[in-house]
């Protein structure tokens, strides 16, 4: 199942196998995602989500298959994607500012041994503004709530200036208001012409707020617009035990 618009993708995976240790994590995984699309990553845990967005940041070497980002081949330790990893992959115990974070993201664009200007300093700053943590920006990062800190890293990613950006579980810990105001946030980036690859386990929230969804187990189950892939027999196909699905309203909501 795809979706076709006759254009180049944003991201196009084709026959991917990428594991660790001899264990795969991703068999024979292939689909395509639209440019200037909300696109949601969604499955079971463990089902290879993280695995997939550190192959096409060009972090993770795959075993087999390719990986292209508007047309041209990943290259591993290569990229210019905007990636705000899980919050709880990084070690906030390092002693940086909530600025400090933000404007790392500018060193894609300077390098490491160009000292950031004025100019990084302000778009970092718009960067958290964009994600209501701007008056947080002197805090250490450590001293931050979980919402907050998944927040920071949105503006890490933001503050990469790219027209791809991929977020791992960027809803988890947030609160329903935070929640609003990041779905707000990614609509608004949307408009921009960006495209977004979120992996997330609100499947409700990519039925009714999304353009896109990959449903993964490993393989894809299924790729296309939620209505088509949010389907009883999808889902409990990718997450292995029957899930109710209730279209109708704002919002659709998945459950056991």
């Amino acid at each position: 199942m795809s979706v076709e618009t006759g254009q180049t993708p944003a991201v196009a995976v084709s026959h991917l196998r990428a594991g660790y240790n001899g264990n795969a994590a991703l068999d024979d995984v292939t689909f395509t995602v639209e440019k200037g699309c909300l696109a949601g990553l969604v499955g079971p845990n463990g089902s290879g989500k993280s695995t997939l967005l550190q192959v096409i940041m060009g972090l993770k070497k795959p075993w087999s298959g390719e990986v292209e980002v508007s047309g041209r081949k990943v290259k591993v330790g290569h990229s210019s994607i905007g990636y705000a990893p899980q919050a709880e992959l990084v070690d906030w115990s390092f002693p940086v500012t909530v600025l400090d974070v933000v404007i790392m993201g500018r060193y894609g664009k300077i390098g490491l041994v160009r000292r950031p200007g004025e100019v990084d300093r302000e778009i970092a700053l718009h960067s958290l503004e964009r994600v209501n943590m701007a008056e947080f920006r002197e805090r250490r990062v450590g001293e931050l709530s979980g919402g907050q800190q998944r927040r920071v890293l949105i503006a890490r990613a933001l503050a990469q200036e790219t027209d791809l950006l991929l977020l791992d579980e960027p809803l988890a810990g947030l609160d329903a208001a935070a929640q609003h105001d990041l779905l707000r946030l990614l609509e608004d980036l949307r408009k921009e012409d960006r495209t977004l690859f979120v992996a997330t386990h609100d499947l409700s929230c990519v039925a009714s707020d999304f353009d896109h969804a990959v449903l993964l187990n490993r393989r894809v189950v299924a790729f296309g617009r939620p209505k088509d892939v949010f389907t009883a027999e999808l889902l409990s196909e990718a997450f292995e035990r029957h899930l109710l699905v209730l279209p109708g309203g704002e919002r659709t909501l998945v459950g056991p």
